[in-house]
């Protein structure tokens, strides 16, 4: 469940626990042993008044009260950094999404940057249509659909993407 804590969406260690199917001390653990790969930005300890705050407030956090660990909080740069390092199925899934998504991040840059360059119009339309491709597919996967129509523009310097689903 996300918190907001000091102007940032953040999710709390035991949160992840439960999302990656490990438990708290194993993050910990992973943190403890990987600090080099969370820098400012990527996690940070909760303040007394902070975790009093969240118990109050969040039902599920009340196994915190009595705790005398100040719960860790994650940013989303953080909870994917954590899934790189984790041993579960959950968090190995997750690091291949992230990875998968980046991939075509890279590649409609590329494919935006040719379309810029490029002269010949059928080849630019090409590249636009292959972008348009790319961003389809990464809207659709975690896309919810219901029996609404949803429609997405998205409008690069050189490319105006708009894409329309409709299901029931």
């Amino acid at each position: 469940m996300k918190v907001l804590l000091r102007n940032q969406k953040v999710i709390l260690d035991s949160d992840i626990a439960t999302l990656y199917g490990v438990t708290t001390k194993e993050i910990n653990q992973a943190v403890k042993n990987n600090p080099e790969k969370f820098p400012d930005g990527y996690i940070f300890s909760l303040t007394k008044e902070e975790k009093t705050k969240v118990v109050k407030i969040f039902d599920h956090l009340e196994k915190l009260k009595f705790s005398p660990q100040l719960p860790k909080a994650f940013t989303e740069k953080g909870l994917y950094m954590l899934a790189t390092i984790l041993k579960s199925n959950i968090a190995t899934q997750t690091t291949l999404a992230i990875i998968e998504t980046y991939s075509r991040i890279k590649n409609l840059s590329r494919n935006i940057k040719e379309i810029s360059a490029e002269h010949d119009e059928q080849k630019k339309q090409t590249l636009m249509q292959k972008s348009g491709e790319i961003i389809a597919e990464m809207l659709e996967d975690d896309l919810k659909v219901t029996e609404k129509e949803i429609t997405i523009e998205l409008n690069f310097a050189v490319l105006k993407f708009k894409h329309t689903i409709k299901k029931k």
